[in-house]
């Protein structure tokens, strides 16, 4: 892999109030409160800082393992964005309303009432969990400038070699959180970039630019969630120097194993000990790696209907003819979401320019069998969470809806197109209610 010098230089703390600034200045550490560059002068007069503006950012990823919720304050505009990170929440979905979306997430045929009740039950979810969030934090007297809800994708097509091209859906209803929240609600961000002609995914690119791109350090910020994604951020690179993409299956195939062997017992495995106690087969990880979704090249994006359950009957199946047993099994689907990482980065992304550090989020950051697995692949890049640029890495993905709310209601893109592949730069998502006041 193409590797350049050392540097470090990245954003200051964003957790636990500190501040963090991300976009083209994004390199170097920050001063102890503010973190705002000094302030532009016109007609020899300082100009006052703009308004920190506070926003809930609230995500369910493809894993259904629960709804992560953040308060973010936000400032600026691209390519510069001021950010706090100032208090962040995770909880539980009710078993019975998981079990629900998962069969729906894995094509169970529902009836129009169905779809119905979940959609709204999902959406009392979001809103008492942005609810318990704001009791919890008691931020300073302000309004709330407004929600960024990502929804839970229950459906999602790409628009490569469709007929009609793509289509998604997210449920979670936003009227409901707007109600009880009282404050605008910014949802179903992937439909237009759908509509102009993308995958709808990767989104988050555009807030991993804003928040964590370096002057000097070549980053690539990769989440592992049910499904891995990656943003490679050249350094000192501008928006429309960004390549991001989905690599394959991030949990899915080793939290989809865990359930299928216990019963159902288990969801996950468990700091990664399965994994390491297993042997990983490297016939039936080269096997899974022939599928054509891995040479595909970006922009492209995938989910559950790909990686989803029939896949790991498959797999099952296959690692049983070899012998295997049940670690194996996991640990097997651990180096498939490691090298699947890996090689993404060897063919896509390492030719574009110099690499020095991988940072990982999602819930794979806390698995340490896949860290090391990382670690072995990705060799000689440094492999770090995201902890170390100031986001907890259960946080990553909802800031970034936090941000993507926070340029949806100031009228601004921010679909990158060479990321989704959509014709044109578009404004993302829907805006529901009105305006919290007094929070």
């Amino acid at each position: 892999m193409k590797r350049g010098g050392p540097g470090r230089g990245g954003p200051g703390r964003g957790g636990g109030g500190a501040p963090g600034r991300g976009g083209s200045g994004g390199g170097g550490k920050l001063p102890a409160r503010g973190g705002s560059p000094a302030a532009p002068r016109r007609h020899g007069r300082a100009e006052a800082p703009a308004p920190w503006r506070r926003v809930v950012g609230v995500m369910s990823g493809t894993s259904l393992d629960g709804v992560d919720v953040v308060l973010a304050a936000l400032r600026g505009a691209p390519p510069r964005l001021d950010w706090r990170l100032e208090a962040h929440r995770a909880a539980p979905l009710p078993d019975g309303l998981r079990r629900r979306l998962l069969a729906a997430a894995e094509g169970e045929a529902l009836t129009a009432e169905e779809v119905a009740r979940l959609h709204h039950a999902l959406g009392e979810v979001y809103a008492a969990a942005v609810l318990e969030l704001l009791a919890a934090a008691r931020p300073a007297p302000s309004a709330l400038a407004g929600i960024g809800l990502s929804g839970q994708t229950v459906y999602h097509r790409s628009a490569r070699g469709e007929p009609g091209g793509g289509m998604t859906l997210q449920l979670g209803a936003a009227a409901v959180v707007a109600e009880r929240v009282r404050a605008r609600v910014v949802s179903d961000f992937r439909a237009a970039d759908v509509a102009a002609g993308g995958e709808g995914a990767p989104l988050v690119p555009y807030a991993d630019w804003l928040l964590f791109s370096s002057r000097d350090e070549g980053r690539v910020v990769l989440n592992v969630g049910g499904i891995a994604n990656l943003t490679a951020l050249p350094a000192g690179g501008a928006a429309g120097q960004v390549v991001a993409f989905d690599t394959g299956p991030g949990n899915l195939v080793m939290d989809g194993l865990v359930q299928l062997l216990t019963g159902g017992a288990a969801r996950r495995d468990d700091d990664g000990d399965r994994a390491a106690r297993g042997r990983a087969d490297d016939a039936l990880v080269a096997a899974a790696l022939a599928d054509p979704f891995f040479a595909l090249a970006p922009p492209r994006s995938t989910g559950r209907e790909r990686f989803g359950r029939a896949f790991v009957e498959r797999w099952v199946a296959d690692g049983r003819a070899r012998g295997l047993t049940d670690d194996d099994l996991v640990a097997s689907a651990c180096e498939l979401t490691a090298r699947s990482v890996a090689e993404a980065v060897e063919r896509f992304v390492s030719p574009r320019g110099a690499l020095h550090a991988v940072y990982v989020a999602g819930g794979g950051a806390h698995n340490p069998a896949l860290l090391a697995a990382l670690g072995r692949r990705l060799a000689p890049l440094r492999v770090e969470t995201s902890q170390t640029l100031g986001v907890p890495p259960e946080c990553r993905e909802a800031l970034a809806f936090a941000v993507l709310a926070h340029e949806t209601l100031a009228g601004r893109p921010s679909n990158l197109p060479q990321v989704t592949g959509a014709a044109r730069a578009v404004v993302l998502g829907q805006v529901t209610g009105e305006p919290r006041e007094g929070m």
